[in-house]
Order: structure tokens, then sequence, then C-alpha cells
């Protein structure tokens, strides 16, 4: 199943079709549940290969020191710590994210870390940006963008706020095509993880939420296409560990 159907009223949550006014508070229980474990989530989730992954992604993004970063459904602060980190903390970041425990999570560590200087910390929606037009140097999301309600207006939304030269990286979970990875990888996911889930992290319910919101997501052909639609031009992806995940580059040109 692709992204949204504006023309309906409904929307997946999962396998589940819901109404489109419930799928954010939906969601938002979801990473209420997952916030403290987010982490374990993503290790479990990728076998401890999201980190590698999110290295990638700073490499594909070649932060340069003054840039202000947006990284949207960034939370617990994994992103934007790797740009502060390449940048010798000569940049900005602002981490947008629509949970209130998934900031608690980024603000705590960042604490912990002695991170006291770079990082806005805001409370907002992908779909309604809180910030001024072409305003931002580079625009992040990572694994994010499959729970957002209208996956559409949040890239539009992306390339108003990015200055003109600014970059967008999106870091997804996608489709995998080698088919005897594949099916391990079926397996693993709907049989073994949730199970995991349920009892690492005492919630099974989420985890199969989790794993069903990847299969939804449209693959990367497809979201390409999504940016193209958007206005990004010079529009390219790499699939990532046979693909099962993604990483989708685009520029405001």
């Amino acid at each position: 199943m692709a992204a949204s159907d504006n023309s309906s009223d409904s929307i997946h949550f999962g396998f589940r079709e819901v109404p489109k006014g419930e799928k954010a508070g939906l969601v938002r229980g979801v990473f209420d549940s997952v916030a403290e474990n987010y982490d374990l989530m993503n290790d479990l989730m990728s076998g401890g290969v999201h980190r590698l992954w999110k290295a990638a992604m700073i490499d594909w993004l070649m932060p340069r020191k003054g840039q202000h970063l947006l990284d949207v459904a960034g939370g617990t602060g994994d992103i934007a710590f790797r740009f502060l980190d390449r940048v010798d903390g000569d940049g900005r970041v602002t981490v947008l994210d629509i949970n209130h425990a998934m900031l608690s999570v980024g603000q705590d560590r960042a604490i912990d870390q002695g991170r006291l200087h770079g990082l806005d910390w805001v409370n907002g929606d992908a779909q309604k940006l809180p910030l001024r037009g072409k305003s931002v140097d580079a625009y992040t999301i990572a694994f994010g963008i499959r729970n957002v309600t209208d996956i559409p207006l949040a890239l539009r939304e992306a390339y108003r706020v990015l200055k003109p030269g600014g970059r967008f990286l999106c870091l997804e979970f996608s489709k995998v095509e080698a088919p005897l990875l594949k099916e391990f990888y079926d397996f693993y996911s709907f049989k073994l993880l949730p199970e995991i889930g349920g009892i690492v992290a005492k919630d099974k319910p989420s985890y199969e939420y989790l794993v069903e919101s990847i299969r939804q997501f449209p693959d990367a052909d497809r979201f390409a296409d999504m940016l193209r639609e958007a206005g990004f031009g010079q529009v390219k992806y790499r699939r990532l560990s046979g693909g099962i995940a993604a990483l989708h580059s685009g520029w405001r040109l």
C-alpha cells in the first residue's frame, strides 16, 4: 500500500484502516510507550545496524560548520548529536518531534552528555512546521516519515523551510528485494520481533504496529517520485542492507 489517499477519510495505521484524524494520536501512543526503549527498539528492528545507517546518513549529508539543521521526528537526538559532532559543535540543530516523551528522552541524553549549546527542542508537527520559509540549510528525518498521516504534505513543508540549495535526507525502512533475505526478514519481523518486544519492552502491540507500518510505506522508487512531486530536484536514493532500509536525498534548487 502506498502513501495516504487524500481523497479518502481513512488511512492505514499498520494493517488497520482508521479515520485520518485519529492516526496522529494512535502513533503518539505508540511512541509514548516505546520512548524509554527507543534505542533498544531500533536495535531489535535492525539488528543494531541502524547505527551504521545513521552514520551513512551523516556521511552523505556532509555537514559544514555554521549550518542550521532541522531534524524532524528526531526527539531522542540521535541524528542531531551526530551532526554536531561532525561540525565540532559549530552548527545549530532544531530537533522537532510531535511526541513529548521522545523529546524528554533526547533532552535528558543531551544533559547527560554535556551538550548544552546548539540544540533547540521543539514540540511540533512535520505537516505544519513552526519555522519560516527558506530558513534551514538541511532537513533530516530518520525512521519518522512513515508515521506521518499526510506524507506529501510533510514533504511540501520540508521543501518550504529549506533554503535554496538546501538538502533533504530521509532514512527509512524500505522493501527487501532479494528473495531469500525477504523470506528471513518477513519471518523475523512478523513472528520474532513482536515476541521479543513483548518480552524485552513489555509492549508487543507497539512492535506489531511498527512492523506493519514498514510494510505500508512506499517502495524506494515511489518515494523518490513523491519527492519530485513535492518540488525536489536531483532526487536519488541508496538501498542499504539489501533494501531493508533506504536513504533518500533531494535538493531545493
